[in-house]
């Protein structure tokens, strides 16, 4: 035990080398200029190289009062908590608790419709084929949030398993089991996991009140300030707080595969499921955009994978109204960057920012934003 222990304490060591926040003068000064053209108050960036933290930086304002945002400052990771939650789940799937690929029923102590919050679903049956792979794949067949449908409840679109079609409904079903079929609550034991091996120690799956006096507000569309959102429950579809210093850590453990086996990891990142949608939203759009098998543009688990011309990627976005993020992963070198904002519009700078970051990925932006609104070139 003592030597798994030193192995993985040099790990978290290699981990958090980077967050020292290499100088990278010519990365800073994109973001300062797509931070202005793009009229994002503020705009916090990690790189990872080799699956290390190379530089980290917070530039621009939390708030309407004009404080600076900073690499400690807690923002909301918004939908980036899927993918930090999927890869919660493949620490369970390591350790033997669950199987991608076993139906849910069989986890569960009763049948979902039994249990209040599911029993829409009575009398349809197409729930017992929902496993963990399709709930963190997108391809349960529900809405993205049961309030969308016109009489607010829940049901099943298509069957399981057989298309993508975005939902939060999914990946907090995906919780729902881990909590009642293995008695385990996900928020500490992501914090046990995950978060304090990390050393991500400003971040949490609930509000926690030494965030407050360091946190960003967000700004919307129409350049109003709301204040930031306290939640007070786990929600594994997006409740996320977290700091770009604490995220810089989580995509370097993601990169490098901290914490999981090789088998394990690479299923978090392999394509299984083949995306066809000409967009990602609406999520029941009927369009379809043959380019996207040319990039092999496929659903990992909670992540999307597709083939760019730095060879296999994968990202995932997080949004609302005040709040646009998003995580781009190249397999290759183990290269990521994450970038986090308090804007809604964060999304016209992205483009410009990964490409100066990483490279030309391939990103497909066009699929992952149905509205991206581009910043002016240099």
């Amino acid at each position: 035990m003592r030597g798994k222990s030193l192995a993985w304490t040099a790990a978290l060591l290699c981990l958090a080398g980077g967050t020292a926040r290499a100088e990278n003068p010519k990365l800073d000064a994109e973001i300062a200029r797509l931070m202005s053209v793009g009229k994002v108050p503020g705009v916090a960036v990690a790189v990872i190289e080799d699956g290390k933290v190379a530089h980290v930086a917070a530039q621009g304002v939390r708030n309407e009062k004009g404080d600076p945002l900073k690499p400690e400052t807690v923002m909301y990771a918004a939908s980036i908590t899927k993918a930090v939650f999927a890869y919660y789940v493949m620490m369970l799937v390591d350790k033997g608790r669950l199987d991608l690929d076993t139906p849910i029923a069989t986890y569960l102590p009763r049948p979902l419709p039994d249990y209040k919050a599911y029993a829409d679903l009575a009398g349809d049956e197409r729930w017992r084929a929902i496993t963990p792979r399709i709930l963190l794949s997108h391809s349960a067949g529900f809405p993205n949030f049961r309030w969308l449908n016109p009489d607010g409840k829940l049901d099943i679109k298509f069957a399981p398993g057989s298309r993508y079609a975005y939902s939060g409904e999914g990946i907090n079903l995906m919780q729902f089991v881990i909590e009642q079929g293995l008695s385990i609550k996900v928020g500490p034991d992501m914090d046990r996991r995950l978060f304090k091996p990390l050393g991500m120690s400003r971040s949490g799956m609930v509000w926690r009140d030494d965030f407050a006096p360091d946190i960003a507000d967000g700004r919307d569309e129409t350049g109003k300030w709301q204040p930031h959102d306290d939640r007070s429950s786990v929600k594994a579809a997006g409740s996320l707080d977290t700091t770009i210093d604490d995220m810089g850590r989580m995509a370097a453990a993601m990169a490098s595969g901290w914490g999981l086996s090789k088998k394990a990891r690479a299923e978090f990142a392999r394509g299984r499921l083949p995306i066809v949608s000409r967009s990602e939203f609406p999520t029941f759009t009927a369009e379809t955009n043959p380019d996207n098998a040319r990039i092999k543009l496929a659903a990992g688990v909670g992540v999307v994978a597709f083939e760019g011309p730095q060879g296999r990627a994968f990202f995932k976005g997080g949004h609302n109204d005040i709040t646009d993020n998003m995580m781009v992963c190249v397999e290759r070198r183990r290269r990521c960057v994450v970038v986090l904002t308090n804007s809604g519009d964060g999304q016209r700078i992205f483009p410009s920012l990964v490409k100066a970051a990483l490279g030309e990925t391939g990103m497909p932006w066009a699929w992952e934003y149905s509205r991206l609104m581009p910043v002016e070139a240099p």
